[in-house]
C-alpha cells in the first residue's frame, strides 16, 4: 500500500446507515465538492457500488483519477483478518469491506470507523486542534468515541480504541436503577451506550416517567421547565459526568470533544465540567469539554484526513 497520496487532493466518504455522503476535499482542507446517495443498507454489494459510484462523481468535479479515498465507516475492523465486526448495518458484518472496495476501485484505500473519524477531524483543524491528546465522543443513536495522540489515530491491537460506550457506566448509583443497569443488545447489562446514546435517555425518561419521548423532547420539556425531564436530564448529566470522568483518569486528554445529536444541547458544556470533578483523580482539571467545531460534517472530512496533505 502506497504511504503518501499522489495529489493534495483527497476523497473522504461517510458509509452511514440512511446515506453515504462524499466529499472532494482541499489541501487547505476546504470541501470543493459535496454529494450524499442512499444508502441500499440491505444490500453489501450495493454499498460497495454506492462507495465506487461517489469516488467516480468527486474524481469527475476534480477532473483527475486515481485520487486518494478515505472511508469511515459502522463497527471496527479486526486488523488481523481485514473484517468487520459490531456494525449496526450487520449486512457488513464478517465482511471484508475494504478488500472489495479496493477491488471495485483498483487501488488502495484508508479506512477507519465513524467515530475514528469524527476523531481524525476535530484534531486536525477542529475543537481540538493544537491539543496533544483528543478524546472525541459521539452521543448519538449509540456511543461511539476515537483518541488522537500527537496526531495520529490510535486504534490499537484489537481495532476497539475508543470503544468506551461499551464499558460499565462507573460509580453506579442504585437509587437510580443502575445495579444492574438495563440490557444492552451485546448481552452486557448497564454499559454506558445504554444511558447516554438518545435512545438511552429516552428509555431512562419511559422508565421513571411512563411517559414515551425522545431525546429531543425531553431536552425541549427540560428547557420550557417541566419538571420530569429536568429531572432526567440532570441524571443524564450524571451520568455523563461519571463516565467521561473515567476516561480522562485514563487519557488525561487535553480536550474532549462532543458529536451526535446531543452534542448541541448547550447545557452539557456548563452543567458536566462542574460535576465531573467529584471523580477526577486531581483538585485540578485543565481538560477542556467543546462542542465539535464541524458538527455533522466532521466524520466526512475525517474519512478524507486519513490521508495526510
Amino acid at each position: 500500500m502506497t504511504t503518501k497520496p499522489p495529489t493534495s487532493l483527497r476523497i473522504g466518504i461517510d458509509l452511514g446507515g440512511t446515506k453515504t455522503e462524499a466529499v472532494l476535499m482541499a489541501a487547505d482542507s476546504s470541501l470543493l465538492a459535496v454529494e450524499r446517495l442512499p444508502t441500499p443498507f440491505t444490500d453489501y454489494d450495493g454499498q460497495v457500488a454506492t462507495i465506487a459510484a461517489l469516488v467516480r462523481r468527486m474524481e469527475q468535479h476534480a477532473g483527475r483519477t486515481g485520487l486518494p479515498v478515505g472511508i469511515g465507516h459502522p463497527g471496527a475492523m479486526l486488523p488481523a483478518t481485514g473484517l468487520l465486526q459490531n456494525a449496526n448495518s450487520t449486512i457488513l458484518n464478517d465482511r471484508p469491506l475494504q478488500r472489495d472496495i479496493e477491488a471495485a476501485l483498483g487501488r488502495p484505500v484508508r479506512m477507519a470507523n465513524d467515530a475514528n473519524c469524527f476523531a481524525v477531524s476535530e484534531a486536525a483543524d477542529g475543537a481540538g486542534a493544537g491539543a496533544s491528546c483528543v478524546f472525541a465522543v459521539i452521543l448519538g443513536t449509540g456511543v461511539g468515541g476515537g483518541i488522537v495522540i500527537d496526531g495520529k489515530l490510535r486504534t490499537g491491537p484489537n481495532g476497539i480504541g475508543g470503544e468506551w460506550g461499551h464499558n460499565a457506566l462507573p460509580w453506579p448509583r442504585p437509587e437510580w436503577g443502575e445495579v444492574p443497569g438495563p440490557p444492552h443488545w451485546d448481552g452486557q447489562h448497564g454499559v454506558v451506550e445504554s444511558y447516554l446514546s438518545g435512545t438511552g435517555l429516552a428509555a431512562d425518561h419511559l422508565r421513571v416517567t411512563g411517559l414515551a419521548l425522545r431525546g429531543e423532547q425531553i431536552v425541549a420539556a427540560a428547557a420550557a421547565g417541566e419538571q420530569d425531564a429536568e429531572a432526567s436530564m440532570a441524571r443524564y448529566e450524571h451520568r455523563l459526568a461519571r463516565a467521561l470522568a473515567a476516561a480522562i483518569n485514563i487519557l488525561d486528554p487535553d480536550v474532549v470533544v462532543l458529536g451526535g445529536g446531543l452534542s448541541r444541547v448547550a447545557r452539557l458544556y456548563r452543567n458536566v465540567p462542574a460535576l465531573w470533578g467529584q471523580w477526577i483523580f486531581t483538585k485540578t482539571i485543565h481538560t477542556r469539554l467543546l462542542p465539535a467545531a464541524h458538527g455533522d460534517s466532521s466524520g466526512v472530512r475525517g474519512a478524507a484526513w486519513l490521508w495526510p496533505s
